[in-house]
């Protein structure tokens, strides 16, 4: 399983002093890029090809609380995925130093053509290295987002 270790800073924090909500989204959204770094994809290369990940929605189911500068380990994992790529569920669970789960993100989206602004199968490249995360339980396969064009 794709895991980083990474700390709740001030900046993560809400009022009630635990890690706010959209700190959980910046948190996956950095794994994510982490990731794509990793296996040759960095914003360069995404510069060059002109395409970029869109996120669709993001849903987050909240366990147990975080606090200022707490270790936290972030996962990432597929959920669903079409056979071309072009459309994705990334799941990200992230976990307190005493291991208990303190949150789901999960987030649909696509692949987007930057010039086209329409949603596009990835490079192969790329497909495979999405294909390399490991599958939750509860994988789909998804439609294609490739519409046919008249």
């Amino acid at each position: 399983m794709y895991t980083k270790t990474l700390y709740a800073g001030w900046a993560d924090m809400d009022f009630n002093s635990h890690m706010k909500n959209t700190a959980y989204l910046d948190k996956a959204a950095d794994v994510r890029q982490m990731f794509l770094i990793e296996n040759g994809f960095p914003m360069e290369e995404f510069l060059r090809l002109r395409i970029g990940p869109v996120v669709m929605r993001d849903e987050v189911e909240y366990f147990k609380e975080i606090g200022l500068q707490q270790k936290i380990n972030v996962t990432y994992s597929i959920a669903g995925h079409s056979l071309d790529g072009s459309r994705f569920v990334l799941r990200h669970e992230i976990f307190r130093p005493d291991g208990k789960l303190s949150a789901r993100v999960t987030s649909t989206g696509g692949w987007l053509d930057l010039t086209e602004r329409r949603l596009i199968a990835p490079p192969l490249a790329l497909l495979s290295a999405m294909n390399s995360l490991e599958k939750t339980s509860d994988f789909t396969v998804l439609p294609s987002s490739i519409k046919a064009r008249s």
